[in-house]
């Protein structure tokens, strides 16, 4: 939909152009943050009022919080917080009910936690773990499995979850 504006000195017209659609901002400032090669503390400060103030975290953000973690950038400390908590939120958090992990967001967690391979995304596995009040057994025996792994990854992914 467009309509144009008259303005105040003589025929001179402005243009204006209204969308029809909302445009998804947590996909273009992601990754406008991506392409930026770095999350600073002002964008997780950003994300947070903006973004997620309604701490709402559907699969497709989710997802493109992970596209950050996958493209290994030198991110705040205060990223890996804010990470951890949005997955926990979408997670189990925001699940129904409440603090119960489903089979089905565990392969999810799962599989994109093995795809990333990084300490913030073992963090936010660890964290669900550790905070839901109930999750599938082979779901906390492949976290297990993880962990052990990882060795001191875990150390350094649980000082992740603590800012």
């Amino acid at each position: 939909m467009s309509r144009s504006v008259g303005g105040a000195v003589g025929s001179e017209r402005v243009q204006v152009r209204m969308m029809a659609f909302a445009i998804d901002r947590s996909r273009t400032i992601i990754s406008a943050m991506i392409l930026g090669r770095r999350v600073t503390a002002q964008d997780v400060a950003w994300l947070k009022r903006e973004v997620f103030a309604t701490r709402e975290v559907s699969r497709e953000s989710a997802d493109e919080l992970f596209a950050v973690v996958r493209a290994e950038m030198n991110n705040a400390p205060e990223w890996k917080e804010f990470f951890v908590d949005m997955i926990a939120e979408h997670v189990f958090r925001q699940a129904e009910p409440s603090g119960v992990v489903s089979d089905e967001r565990a392969v999810w967690l799962l599989a994109h936690v093995d795809e990333c391979k990084s300490v913030e995304a073992l963090a936010a596995l660890v964290n669900v773990c550790a905070e839901a009040h109930r999750a599938p057994d082979w779901f906390v025996a492949a976290v297990k499995e993880r962990a052990a792994a990882r060795g001191s990854g875990v150390e350094a992914a649980l000082r992740a979850t603590a800012g």
